[in-house]
């Protein structure tokens, strides 16, 4: 099939190289977001997926608007088959849907109807599932609502971050879409309508979702920071300012500190919960990089009785 494939994150690239890869299908344009400032320049940066495409001599569109005349003038010309998509980032309008005759294809990183919308990884380590995966469904104006193609599983390991599990789901769903390609373009594969019961959401996580609540249990703290990190990362409040939080684990057999409450060892770092403790493994002060826990107590001495959150 002629592709055009709608993506911008990094974790977009492995099914893109795959598509690239596959011999079988002709990735003729990719869809990405404009070029966005980063770094402390704040100069303009295009997405990793328009640079991935540029390197393959792909042909790159930046709408800022899927539904800009000018894009969909230049869609219905290169007249794809069909639209992968993976992250890309942006709503698509009805009259860009209807232009490839099997429509647009996405990527979603969750088993739906489980966890539909932004933020499916996080949410699931957040909630503590055991298992996750990936699914290929056709795009319809609902939320992550259509037919599903296929899923792939794939289990949420102890001390998963969300980062670690997205990895993880991007090469995995990649051999996924290019499946769910190759069914469509020969006819063996047909869409299910997903099952209404089991529906979850995954809004983007905010920073005061991130904020830690040391009276909750350590092992929904453990939770919230995996799930926080990397972005937008799990924080707390130290002497006023705020700290984040990069790498903690729940300790049972500390049960002796108050919600917050910290204890300092010669190598060691401990916050109290609503049950027992936690070690703090990475911190990040504000204004610094990641540093060691113990080497952060170690710099700001911490006094007896001093605790996060206050």
């Amino acid at each position: 099939m002629k592709l055009v494939f709608a993506g911008t994150p990094e974790v977009a690239v492995p099914a893109l190289d795959a598509l690239i890869a596959s011999g079988r299908h002709e990735v003729a344009a990719v869809v990405t977001r404009p070029d966005a400032p980063a770094g402390r320049g704040r100069r303009l940066v295009a997405s990793p997926v328009a640079e991935r495409a540029a390197e393959a001599g792909i042909e790159v569109l930046k709408p800022a608007r899927p539904r800009d005349e000018e894009f969909l003038t230049r869609l219905r010309e290169i007249g794809p088959d069909c639209c992968p998509v993976v992250a890309y980032g942006a709503l698509l309008p009805r009259v860009a849907l209807d232009v490839p005759a099997h429509g647009w294809v996405n990527l979603h990183f969750s088993l739906l109807p489980a966890w539909r919308g932004a933020a499916p990884v996080q949410h699931a380590v957040m909630a503590g599932d055991e298992i996750t995966g990936a699914s290929t469904f056709l795009i319809e104006e609902g939320l992550d609502s259509g037919p599903v193609y296929g899923t792939v599983t794939e289990e949420v390991r102890p001390t998963d971050t969300s980062g670690d599990l997205l990895t993880r789901l991007a090469f995995a769903g990649s051999g996924l879409l290019l499946a769910t390609m190759d069914g469509i373009e020969d006819g063996s594969l047909k869409a299910v309508p997903q099952p209404a019961d089991g529906v979850t959401l995954a809004p983007k996580i905010s920073v005061e979702n991130a904020h830690v609540d040391w009276s909750a249990p350590a092992m929904r703290v453990d939770r919230v920071v995996r799930g926080c990190t990397p972005a937008p990362g799990a924080w707390t409040v130290f002497r006023g300012e705020r700290l984040k939080l990069v790498q903690a684990t729940p300790v049972p057999e500390r049960d002796d500190l108050a919600p917050g409450e910290l204890s300092v060892g010669k190598n060691n770092v401990y916050a109290g919960t609503g049950s027992y403790a936690v070690e703090l493994l990475w911190v990040q002060a504000q204004g610094k990089k990641p540093m060691r826990a113990a080497d952060w107590a170690r710099g700001v001495r911490i006094s007896s009785g001093e605790a996060l959150g206050v």
